[in-house]
């Protein structure tokens, strides 16, 4: 394999592939970063496609875009795009303002046409001059061309040869990067080895991109980034909707309670969905009900009966489960319920990211209905939160609600594949009493848990449901009394999960006059931003929430240290709300972002230098 006759070396970088929905950008995306974590490479991606199953073609709505950022301390996407690959005009159009200056941009020329120019909504045939990309270096290539002169003797119609036109793209940008070919010719024999003409077609087209950068070697510049140097392990790419499959596996042979998954499709949770659907052979049983209430009502019937009860979800299906929800407070069933956020209100932006349903978390429900609530902050460890969110809700026997979001459910990250014992067990809250003394809601004085027995124990009979309960028989009881000791004591259960929850850390200057806060999918982007801004000798510090209710126990000695509180989030404020409900003695300010897009740690530096100013 050649390499350019002048190599750059860097430290990192960022390549987005983009074009519209059907030219294969989010696959290609994803393979360049399987190739670039096996390479050694930290990685984090971020798929961004369109809502409409398949918008006009040509046009900027239609646009799909899968960015990497790969090399040594990743921990976001990245904000701008050091090498773009625009499919078509459409493409460049949406995407050449978030290129680094002096960046690299790749073009199907063909596409570049007259009508092509115009679907995209330049106005002249000229589009480097017309969006002023004069400074950036411009590899024109003839991908579509090529690629049909690739594959004219497999006898493929037209539709079928250009399906293969996003591998040229790719090959080229593998010998852009001096990647190895190997992992994808891989990946295509093994999907396309019952279509051994499709194989061949993507296979030759491939090695036509990657050649392709030989000719052009002389004229443009290649890049070399070191593999990292990780801790000792199995690694794979998983993204966050993966993560939350697997972690409720764990959690599942860790308890030994067999699984179940009652839950309906909706964006972008869905995949959490497949992904159980297909584990059969490990126990799963997944029920795709006819709708969000059905869903969680079957999780919560399959908890009763003594399983691992859990549903998935996203904001308006957490709406439609929030009474099946308060039923499981007051049966006090554990019961887990994952909510990947998106853009609302109501349908809202589907396939975009916000983090909006705090509150609807919180307190989405009638009466006093207290929930225990965990945020994941990164796709990796979507596992880890969902598998603590299951060991609180089987010991507890509370529903948790688990908060993730567009960006971590589609994005991915290296993943180091842990040990069993990496994970503390699960204990089951088996009753110790006996059959003719069982009270069913007597409770553990530790936790203040009752104890969970599975229908079908002999001498164990009882009842429960949505009326409220005697605070020791489990009886329906309308008492007053009674209620106000009941509502007492589900608060007082939760309260009690502060005492295994670990206490809030701090990164970054613990000097400083700055604490930024943040929960949740913003962690990766609040880290870079006071990382670079301490490196600058900016004193700022850096605190990030994933356990929401109940908050830390050390939550207020963190916050009284400090002379400046900046609450981030992407809503209008939610958190922050919450903090100053719960800790009103200190003063909050807000950064808030409400685009569909997660933040980009450019802004969030202007807006800390700001406050240090101010």
């Amino acid at each position: 394999m050649g390499k350019s006759s002048k190599v750059i070396e860097v430290e990192k970088l960022s390549v987005r592939f983009s074009g519209d929905s059907g030219d294969g950008m989010q696959l290609t995306g994803t393979l360049f970063s399987h190739t670039s974590a096996a390479f050694g490479n930290d990685i984090s991606t971020f798929p961004d496609f369109p809502a409409d199953i398949r918008a006009p073609q040509g046009t900027i709505g239609g646009v799909s875009g899968f960015q990497v950022h790969f090399g040594k301390g990743v921990a976001t996407p990245g904000d701008k795009t050091d090498v773009l690959i625009a499919m078509n005009p459409a493409a460049l159009k949406a995407n050449a303002k978030h290129m680094k200056p002096g960046g690299t941009i790749i073009t199907d020329s063909d596409s570049f046409d007259k009508k092509g120019l115009e679907k995209a909504g330049y106005k002249t045939e000229n589009p480097i001059t017309e969006d002023k990309l004069e400074s950036f270096n411009f590899i024109e290539a003839p991908i579509t061309s090529l690629t049909k002169e690739a594959v004219q003797d497999l006898g493929l119609d037209n539709k079928s040869a250009l399906r293969s036109k996003n591998m040229f793209a790719l090959g080229l940008v593998y010998w852009l990067f001096n990647r190895p070919l190997e992992h994808t010719t891989e990946f295509i024999r093994s999907k396309f080895a019952a279509k051994e003409r499709v194989m061949t077609a993507n296979l030759r087209v491939l090695e036509a991109g990657y050649n392709y950068g030989n000719v052009i070697e002389a004229v443009t510049p290649s890049y070399h980034i070191s593999p990292t140097e990780s801790k000792k392990g199995f690694y794979r790419n998983l993204n966050g909707n993966k993560a939350v499959a697997w972690g409720f596996l764990m959690a599942a042979e860790k308890s030994g309670l067999e699984l179940f998954l009652g839950s309906y499709p909706i964006t972008p949770a869905t995949e959490i969905l497949q992904e159980l659907a297909e584990r059969k052979d490990m126990g799963v049983k997944v029920f795709q009900a006819e709708d969000e209430i059905a869903g969680i009502c079957t999780a919560l019937g399959a908890s009763f009966a003594g399983d691992l009860g859990v549903t998935t979800t996203s904001g308006p299906g957490l709406a439609l489960k929030t009474e099946a929800i308060g039923l499981a407070v007051m049966a006090e069933l554990p019961l887990v319920v994952v909510d990947v956020q998106r853009g609302g209100p109501s349908t809202g932006l589907p396939t975009k990211t916000e983090q909006a349903d705090l509150l609807q978390a919180l307190f989405g429900r009638n009466g006093e209905s207290p929930v225990a609530v965990i945020a994941a902050s990164t796709p990796v460890n979507c596992f880890d939160y969902t598998y603590y969110a299951c060991k609180i809700a089987v010991e507890h026997m509370i529903p948790v609600i688990v908060l993730t979001d567009g960006f971590l459910a589609n994005g991915t990250q290296q993943w180091r594949v842990p040990n069993e014992d990496d994970f503390p067990d699960i204990t089951i809250p088996k009753t110790k009493q006996k059959p003719e003394e069982f009270k069913t809601y007597l409770r553990s004085p530790e936790k203040l848990n009752r104890d969970w027995v599975f229908p079908g124990t002999p001498g164990y009979t009882h009842r429960i449901g949505g009326l409220e309960k005697d605070s020791v028989t489990g009886n329906i009881s309308h008492d007053g009394p009674n209620h106000q000791k009941m509502v007492n004591l589900r608060q007082e259960k939760l309260d009690k999960i502060v005492d295994i929850i670990p206490d809030l850390e701090v990164e970054g200057d613990k000097d400083a006059d700055l604490l930024v806060i943040g929960w949740g999918g913003t962690y990766g982007h609040l880290y870079s931003a006071v990382e670079e801004m301490n490196k600058e000798n900016k004193k700022v510090a850096f605190a990030h929430f994933n356990y929401i209710n109940p908050l830390p126990n050390n939550t207020a000695d963190i916050l009284k240290e400090y002379k400046n509180i900046v609450v981030c989030e992407l809503n209008m404020g939610q958190f922050a709300n919450y903090l100053r409900m719960k800790h009103p003695e200190y003063k909050y300010k807000q950064y808030n972002k409400v685009q569909g897009q997660p933040f980009t740690v450019k802004e969030l530096k202007d807006q800390f230098i700001k406050i240090l100013e101010g």
